[in-house]
């Protein structure tokens, strides 16, 4: 599986999480009725939908086409695209760029952001939330562990994620021409939906393509497998916890 090939599904239906922690960048956002607003990543569109709720002028891009296709199905009355974010263009400059738990996924931040600066007009805010410095570290040790384990320890180097300092991300927006108003990393630990299939839910539907390059079988037994060397650290009275941190955001276009 592709980031580009969301199982859509599963992703609604285990994983809600994903927006509903975002609903708290939104007041971040602060939107107001009138602007005009870009959701980037916007999944299967809920909070695509808060904004529009609002009154903005709001449109949600997504690179995956499956996200797209239930994004529009949940919401035909707002204007969704499939786009990448590292090469996204727009007609008319925006008020505001809007990002919740997407830009972990693209290891060319520099690209992303000068869209995004060209996207803005002066003075246009840039606010998102993504993983940070050591997101799912114990998560990701376990999945690099077993993959040593089992002989494929060259599939470690594909390690899906980019998971800044608040430093590094600052001062990639600083050179170009962004200035950071607030920027924060800390721990969420996340509580995952699906009992005790929680993890290995989770693994399926984020390290999916990291592992795709294993037989169903080989890549059924080690995602068992990194569930249960993670489990002395996140299981806890009958539910799994991931260990989540995030970057929150706040740039604006000088």
């Amino acid at each position: 599986m592709s980031q580009n090939s969301w199982n859509t599904a599963l992703y609604e239906g285990q994983h809600s999480f994903v927006w509903q922690y975002g609903e708290s960048v939104i007041e971040l956002l602060a939107p107001k009725a009138g602007e005009r607003i870009l959701d980037l990543g916007c999944g299967t569109g809920q909070l695509t939908e808060k904004i529009d709720r609002i009154g903005a002028f709001v449109r949600g891009i997504d690179a995956s086409t499956s996200m797209i296709a239930k994004a529009r199905d949940n919401y035909p009355h707002i204007n969704f695209a499939v786009a990448d974010a590292r090469n996204f263009e727009v007609e008319e400059q925006l008020d505001a760029v809007f990002s919740n738990a997407v830009l972990h996924w693209i290891k060319e931040p520099d690209a992303v952001i000068n869209c995004i600066g060209k996207a803005l007009k002066p003075g246009g805010r840039f606010v998102a939330e993504f993983g940070g410095k050591g997101n799912v570290g114990a998560i990701v040790a376990g999945i690099c562990d077993v993959l040593s384990e089992i002989g494929c320890g060259e599939l470690v180097a594909l390690n899906p994620w980019y998971f800044p300092s608040v430093g590094e991300y600052a001062g990639l927006l600083e050179s170009r021409d962004f200035e950071v108003r607030y920027a924060v990393l800390f721990d969420r630990p996340t509580p995952l939906e699906g009992g005790s299939y929680g993890m290995v839910n989770w693994i399926e539907m984020f390290a999916g393509g990291w592992l795709s390059g294993l037989s169903e079988e080989v890549r059924s037994r080690a995602i068992q497998a990194v569930a249960e060397k993670v489990r002395s650290t996140l299981y806890r009275d009958g539910n799994w916890i991931a260990d989540y941190r995030r970057i929150r955001i706040v740039a604006v276009k000088k």
